[in-house]
């Protein structure tokens, strides 16, 4: 499938998920219901956290940032995705393409900055909390939530200010469930490397040192929980921070699976490579509802009072 030589294609065609044509249409179930949690769990927790003036603190506000983050990750994508799966609607606009690249990889660079920041307040919860309320005061949190927001616009936008600017003069057919920066790069014509350095390089830099301030954070925390008398206090502290470094492994690894296998990952399965990238997409805004929201108990308890009303 060509188009004659010109800067950008008016639409692009994206397969779903290659290899698994023939299986698609049973995918999307599973998806369909991921997506449905996800959307429903999200939204209950950004109203349970705006209902109840109890929860209007630094930590809630990080959750409702993170739940807006979450919504806008898998809205951007799955109604596309289950379009493709359920009704063969594969093709998609050249400007619809891009705004889609665009809200997946800026809002995943925002959501990473987020989770640093609730690393962040986690451990002055823990490790100083008689200066908490002191140094996580409402602006101060407005200008992290800022901060993180920003940074993820400014790093993905010449990015995308890159990927407009190629020409595109062969197939037009992404080999993706959706437009991810790589696929729709290995579609244009001439020198690409500029753009893959950059994004090679950005995605190193932000996830290798937004992990690490992760993990310094979690182990101070685990060094201050480890000097606490109570056995009970150990167990709900390791508990916590275990399902918090689980849920941002889940975010981290999935992602750079799927990033540095477009780059260098030609002998891995492409449908194993395409389910990965989706699922990457779809389970952590799944899950961030109940590992961060129904394991906390003023949540829990609101919606069950909710619920039982």
């Amino acid at each position: 499938m060509s188009y004659p030589n010109h800067s950008s294609p008016s639409s692009f065609i994206l397969t779903g998920i290659p290899g698994l044509e023939d299986a698609q249409f049973w995918i999307a179930f599973p998806f369909c219901t991921m997506y449905f949690v996800a959307v429903l769990g999200n939204i209950t927790l950004l109203l349970v956290i705006r209902m109840d003036p109890s929860l209007h603190l630094p930590m809630f506000y990080f959750l409702s940032m993170l739940a807006a983050i979450d919504l806008v990750l898998t809205t951007s994508t799955m109604p596309k995705i289950l379009s493709i799966f359920w009704f063969q609607s594969h093709e998609i606009n050249f400007e619809g393409c891009v705004a889609q690249m665009f809200f997946i990889h800026s809002f995943s660079t925002v959501e990473s900055g987020v989770l640093v920041t609730m690393a962040f307040d986690r451990y002055l919860a823990i490790c100083k909390p008689l200066h908490y309320s002191a140094i996580l005061t409402g602006p101060t949190i407005v200008k992290l939530g800022l901060a993180a927001v920003v940074r993820g616009i400014t790093i993905i936008t010449p990015l995308m200010c890159m990927v407009t600017r190629l020409s595109y003069c062969g197939s037009r057919i992404i080999h993706h469930s959706y437009c991810e920066h790589m696929s729709v790069v290995k579609l244009a014509c001439g020198d690409t490397r500029p753009n893959s350095f950059y994004g090679i390089t950005a995605a190193t830099a932000v996830v290798g040192s937004e992990s690490i301030l992760i993990a310094v954070s979690y182990m101070l925390i685990l060094r201050e929980v480890i000097g606490l008398s109570s056995r009970k206090a150990h167990l709900k502290s390791f508990g916590t921070c275990g399902s918090h470094i689980g849920v941002i492994l889940l975010f981290y690894t999935p992602g750079l699976f799927s990033f540095y296998t477009q780059h260098w990952g030609q002998r891995i399965p492409a449908q194993l490579h395409i389910l990965m990238a989706d699922l990457y997409l779809l389970v952590p805004p799944m899950l961030n509802p109940f590992i961060y929201g129904m394991r906390t108990k003023p949540i829990r308890e609101r919606v069950l009072s909710l619920l039982w009303q």
